[in-house]
């Protein structure tokens, strides 16, 4: 990704893929939609480390945000998720909520654009450019998981790696509340997984490593139970001493061990055996 403020292009080149997007408005997300485009249709982005670029930041912007900052950057994230992601739109529209309820415009030119130059998909740009993305390649399910017998979810509370997971109200409004489950049977949200280790009843949110064991879960759509594979220990609703705090427990069969992924979002990765996953 290049920073919007601080680039050269060859200026044939930058109008060659498409210059930048006129349906974008006033500020956010223009370096994000170039930087996609560049490596997804057959160019690529350089750091030169002994560059030195000034940039000189004003006390106020001399543009205003019609209907506020959010709403104008939601929208120019909204078109390039649109335009770029392919079916990993829906990863961002989950994580960023508010960009599902503004209205990005018509995108057919920049969707043209892409086809006559020919761009790789997303996918390539995830295996091959940024295999270290949070996004997942491939996942079962995505959006909340919910416990079905306290019917409160599972959530990050906006905690970094090595600190625990958290458990809420539903809000139905995803970021913190939206979880894939991948292929590689992480339980996963943003850049971390949900780890734990035999001998604890803990379970903590740790940057994916990709690599199973303490991160490895495999969800029973028939059981419907979040089983961690290395210890054979379910994941629990909380006790009485920590409300907030989901456990990892012996299997029991309870309502507390049982969890609900239901979810608007396609099954990408989901098996000719459905009940099993």
């Amino acid at each position: 990704m290049k920073a919007g403020g601080l680039f050269s292009i060859d200026r044939d080149y930058f109008y060659q893929i498409g210059a930048y997007d006129t349906g974008m408005d006033i500020w956010g997300g223009e370096n994000l939609e170039m930087s996609f485009r560049v490596w997804m249709c057959g160019g690529r982005l350089v750091i030169t480390p002994c560059s030195r670029v000034g940039h000189v930041f004003r006390k106020t912007t001399p543009y205003t945000f019609p209907g506020g900052t959010s709403r104008i950057v939601d929208k120019n994230n909204g078109r390039l998720a649109a335009v770029w992601l392919d079916e990993w739109r829906s990863f961002y529209f989950a994580m960023f909520p508010g960009a599902r309820t503004v209205d990005i415009g018509d995108v057919s030119e920049r969707m043209k654009l892409r086809k006559d130059l020919k761009c790789k998909g997303f996918r390539w740009y995830l295996e091959h450019i940024y295999p270290e993305s949070p996004m997942p390649l491939d996942y079962h399910y995505l959006g909340e998981i919910r416990n079905e017998e306290s019917q409160y979810c599972l959530d990050t509370m906006g905690r970094k790696s090595g600190e625990m997971l958290g458990m809420g109200y539903c809000h139905g409004l995803g970021g913190n509340q939206v979880f894939a489950y991948t292929k590689r049977q992480q339980v996963m949200s943003d850049d971390n997984c949900l780890d734990a280790t035999s001998s604890s009843t803990t379970v903590k949110l740790v940057r994916c490593h990709g690599l199973g064991g303490n991160q490895a879960w495999h969800y029973s759509l028939v059981e419907r139970t979040i089983k961690h594979v290395a210890s054979g220990k379910c994941l629990s609703k909380p006790g009485p001493n920590d409300l907030t705090t989901p456990v990892l427990a012996y299997c029991d069969g309870s309502e507390g061990q049982k969890w609900t992924m239901d979810s608007k979002f396609k099954w990408q990765a989901q098996s000719a055996d459905d009940d099993e996953v």
